[in-house]
């Protein structure tokens, strides 16, 4: 994996973010050079989803770059009881990868308030956004993805990604890197 305007040496920071169930975890495990650091626990909130355990901090992974950089992924837990952290883990990010399930009634939802939290990203088009299980009979369309994304005056990049794939989420930071590039590397401050 290679970005050409980073020096050897620098440190990038790359915040994996989106609700419950997503695949936060899964993403930066499939991609880190290093065994991820995760903070999940029982799922204690099993009506709401289905899922043995979730994140109540962070997830942590690292990679490579061909250059000598290394980006740090730092992943956010999903549950909005946990919000807080999505601040502190978007302070000094250079960008954000936006996780979403086509599967999930809530979908379009959950992309207006991860937009909103992350709103300078956003505005800064460091945002990429890869939506996982669009194979599934009841997923939601990419299409309607794009277009309520133009409703907000958003060109952001989308993708039907399986979190597993190592090269599905390669796909997403690769496509962040280069947004990045051809931005700021200052990134915006979170809001």
């Amino acid at each position: 994996m290679t970005a050409s305007a980073l020096q050897e040496g620098d440190e990038i920071k790359i915040v994996f973010t989106g609700p419950m169930g997503a695949g936060k975890t899964t993403a930066i495990a499939a991609i880190s050079d290093l065994p991820p650091v995760s903070t999940d626990v029982d799922n204690a909130d099993r009506l709401t989803f289905d899922k043995e355990t979730t994140t109540v901090a962070l997830d942590f992974g690292e990679i490579a770059l061909d250059g000598g950089q290394r980006v740090k992924l730092y992943g956010t837990p999903g549950q909005e009881r946990f919000s807080f952290m999505w601040q502190i883990l978007g302070e000094g990010a250079l960008g954000v990868v936006l996780l979403l399930d086509a599967t999930q009634p809530t979908m379009l939802a959950d992309l207006d308030v991860y937009l909103t939290k992350f709103e300078s990203f956003a505005r800064a088009s460091q945002i990429v956004v890869g939506v996982g299980r669009t194979e599934a009979p009841d997923a939601t369309s990419l299409d309607l993805v794009v277009k309520r994304l133009h409703l907000l005056d958003l060109n952001l990049p989308v993708f039907g990604v399986d979190v597993r794939q190592r090269g599905d989420v390669l796909l997403l930071i690769e496509t962040l890197l280069t947004l990045i590039e051809s931005t700021s590397l200052d990134g915006p401050a979170y809001d």
